[in-house]
């Protein structure tokens, strides 16, 4: 009997030693030395299988409990086999006996006394759970879904698909959980504080990253995107490694040159180096204070700063932005801004494809807790903004709760006396790319 093959057990041992680390899978895929010795075509069938195990577990395991004996257990790494066999099979365009013998040569590889239960299990998912995922992705595709069919299609808990479809209707529900499991683009920024887009592409060219101009001032798409850790661009800060839809959000924010600007939720500081970038490309540097919550992470944004060439206009400060409304603050803090960006804390739900850990890892009742804290962080932001100036409210949720819901609420608040709303939505929905939701308002003069 032929063993599966490599980019299949490379994909096993990477799930299983997610499981076993409580790790990420981007991170151990990241650092795998067996995941890079693969030629390109094994390599990219093994992130495949990974990223679709790990994000699509919970309705993984549904389909594989559904054809045991009640009761029945299986061993940790049988059902990591089990998992990435069922992912191939009903979420992977390929012959499904293919998927079937692999899966069962899979099981084997960890204990041999399973393949007969997994020969049964994955004919059973073959024969039953295929067509109802084909019968589903039909429906969505007419336009017509419910959420138990968009729960099938993007393997997604069924909760988090009713939301979706309160949210975005059921044409841009449907699209958003086919997505869920596709590939994602490999989306970088030139830093313009630094570089223009044209020396970026030729600095990637140059490493052999195949860079393509994408639709955004300083965006690139990478073709060959494994060539840009060793290239050092990362590094030296000339690059930026980030989704079309962040910057699309930082964009929108653009601050003029010149003006001051208070960031809240600065995290690894990327979206720091989006804003600085355009306020230089548009004819010179602004003054940004930046909070994070998070101390560890203020110092290494502050660091990062520094790599980039702007620690001189970016002042990294680690503070609960919820005080901010209060008037015990750091110097550097006081006063009103001519922006204030808020990149709040969210389910993540417009980033499922590029976190494949994010969906079944929510409970139900996270988008309402979040959603009040979101609103506590804007009513407080909200206060530092200056008249005349703006304030952007930014997520990367799909979901109206944590969008138009806490943007409404702190319009009927007091703390919300003076904005106005000036425009608010989704980012454009674009192939292989995640999406986001921005609102931009404006303090009465």
């Amino acid at each position: 009997m032929a063993r599966a093959t490599p980019a299949r057990r490379a994909a096993l041992s990477l799930v299983s030693e997610r499981r076993r680390r409580g790790a990420r899978a981007r991170e151990l895929m990241r650092d795998s030395a067996g995941l890079s010795e693969l030629p390109v075509r094994e390599r990219s069938l093994a992130t495949r299988l990974v990223m679709g195990a790990t994000a699509a577990e919970g309705a993984l395991d549904r389909v594989i409990d559904s054809h045991l004996r009640p009761g029945a257990r299986l061993e940790p790494r049988v059902r990591d086999a089990l998992r990435v066999a069922t992912f191939e099979l009903l979420y992977l365009d390929g012959r499904a006996d293919v998927a079937v013998s692999q899966g069962v040569e899979l099981v084997r590889g960890v204990a041999p006394r399973a393949a007969g239960l997994a020969n049964a299990v994955l004919r059973r998912a073959a024969e039953l759970d295929a067509p109802r995922l084909e019968a589903a992705r039909a429906r969505a595709a007419s336009g017509a879904p419910d959420a138990a069919d968009l729960a099938l299609v993007g393997a997604l808990p069924e909760w988090l698909c009713d939301l979706a479809l309160a949210s975005l209707g059921p044409a841009r529900a449907a699209a958003w959980a086919s997505g869920a499991l596709g590939p994602v683009g490999a989306w970088a920024s030139a830093n313009r504080s630094l570089v223009t887009t044209g020396e970026a592409a030729a600095l990637l060219a140059e490493a052999g990253c195949e860079p393509a101009e994408g639709p955004l001032p300083g965006s690139l798409l990478l073709g060959a995107p494994a060539r840009l850790a060793p290239s050092g661009l990362v590094e030296r800060a000339l690059v930026l490694p980030c989704d079309l839809a962040a910057q699309e959000v930082a964009l929108a924010a653009a601050p003029a040159p010149g003006s001051r600007v208070l960031e809240v939720g600065q995290g690894r500081g990327t979206k720091t180096l989006l804003l600085e970038g355009a306020s230089v490309a548009a004819g010179g540097a602004c003054d940004i204070v930046s909070v994070e919550l998070d101390a560890r992470k203020s110092v290494l944004a502050a660091r990062r700063m520094e790599a980039a060439g702007v620690a001189g206009h970016v002042a990294c400060v680690a503070l609960d932005a919820r005080d901010l409304a209060g008037t015990d603050l750091p110097e550097v803090l006081l006063g009103t801004f001519d922006l204030v960006f808020v990149d709040a804390p969210c389910t993540g739900t417009g980033t499922l494809a590029r976190h494949p850990e994010i969906a079944w890892s929510l409970d139900a009742a996270a988008p309402a807790q979040l959603a009040a804290l979101q609103l506590e962080i804007l009513s407080a932001a909200a206060a530092r903004v200056a008249p005349g100036g703006r304030l952007v409210y930014a997520t990367c949720s799909v979901l109206s709760e944590e969008n138009e819901g806490v943007v409404e609420a702190l319009l009927s608040s007091g703390a919300g006396a003076g904005l106005e709303l000036i425009a608010a939505g989704l980012t454009p929905a674009r192939p292989n790319a995640d999406t986001h939701f921005h609102a931009e308002l404006r303090r009465l003069a």
